[in-house]
């Protein structure tokens, strides 16, 4: 039975690019009406002055102000400063929280305010009654996605993992190896094995396979493109290619942005969208893991809103039902 209930959404940091996802997601929402989106640097300007794509979609300004008549909030804010805000501003208590930001993915709390690590396809049933929610990474949601099959089985050993990810991924505040035209016909590494989601990424695997010590080898890539990521892991498995398959697909089969592709797959397919594919390959003793997304939605505010759904007793895939670019 549809769920026709109405709540209210306030955005915190609406001027960046994971803010104005949000924004598109939740005008669209069909359970949702955005009361406010709160951005400093911009107050009193219209929204589409700086996402320029919603010119005519609506007339909403941002504001520099914070209320707490609404039911759920999304803290779309720099790493460090979701923790800060809640520290010096007063939400009220009923109103729910889901900060996109890395502040309290490992457990963290902020004025009695206690977090459930926001994955569904690992953790719905305590998303489903949680109060506060912290979103993933975009590169922990990739990885894990490709791992969680694995570790819930007991199978994992030692992980070697890459992962490119779209300049969108550095977020809007321009630095050196963000601007065009260092990026462009260009690639590089960055954070070599010392990546910050490598601790969300064991502290989900160990929870599935409590037994599993060994390392998760991740080497971060920037791309030349935009948006997407490109995940590919490997590690030694005794599976045959059609167990692995098996496997991943009786995983996810209950949940809706997952999917288990018998044939190659590529980035295109998953971009403006909040779906992850994964391919799977068997080369030797090695089972080799590819998983894609877009950074921007399901690595971010797609899967904040997907959390949202789930929290309110919608439709899970409510608002998200989005269309690939493909061409």
């Amino acid at each position: 039975m549809a769920n026709d209930k109405k709540i209210k959404a306030g955005i915190i940091g609406g001027a960046g690019y994971g803010g104005g996802e949000m924004i598109r997601l939740l005008l669209n929402h069909p359970n949702v009406e955005i009361t406010y989106v709160n951005s400093r640097s911009n107050a009193g300007n219209p929204l589409y002055a700086v996402h320029s794509d919603l010119l005519g979609e609506t007339e909403m300004t941002f504001t520099g102000e914070v209320s707490s008549d609404i039911d759920v909030l999304f803290l779309c804010l720099g790493h460090g400063e979701a923790k800060k805000f809640l520290e010096v501003t007063d939400i009220a208590p009923a109103v729910k929280i889901i900060d996109l930001s890395q502040d309290f993915r490992l457990g963290e709390t902020v004025k009695d305010r206690e977090f459930v690590y926001g994955l569904p396809e690992m953790q719905r049933e305590q998303i489903i009654t949680a109060n506060n929610i912290a979103n993933p990474g975009c590169f922990a949601t990739g990885i894990q996605l490709g791992l969680l099959p694995l570790a819930k089985a007991g199978l994992l050993t030692e992980v070697h993992t890459t992962g490119i990810t779209g300049s969108t991924g550095a977020g809007q505040s321009l630095q050196a190896t963000s601007h065009f035209t260092w990026r462009a016909n260009n690639i590089s590494t960055y954070k070599v094995l010392s990546h910050q989601h490598l601790k969300e990424i064991r502290r989900s695997l160990q929870l599935l396979q409590p037994s599993f010590t060994g390392d998760v080898n991740f080497v971060p890539v920037r791309g030349d493109f935009p948006r997407g990521i490109w995940v590919t892991s490997y590690l030694q498995s005794d599976l045959s290619l059609e167990e692995a398959q098996q496997l991943y697909k009786a995983y996810y089969a209950a949940h809706p942005f997952t999917h288990v592709s018998d044939k190659q797959i590529d980035l295109k397919q998953v971009v403006n969208t909040n779906k992850v594919l994964i391919q799977l390959e068997k080369v030797g003793n090695k089972l080799v893991i590819h998983s894609i997304e877009d950074n921007l939605l399901k690595g971010a505010s797609g899967q904040a809103v997907q959390n949202m759904n789930l929290m309110f007793g919608f439709d899970e895939t409510a608002g998200l039902r989005l269309k690939s670019i493909v061409f």
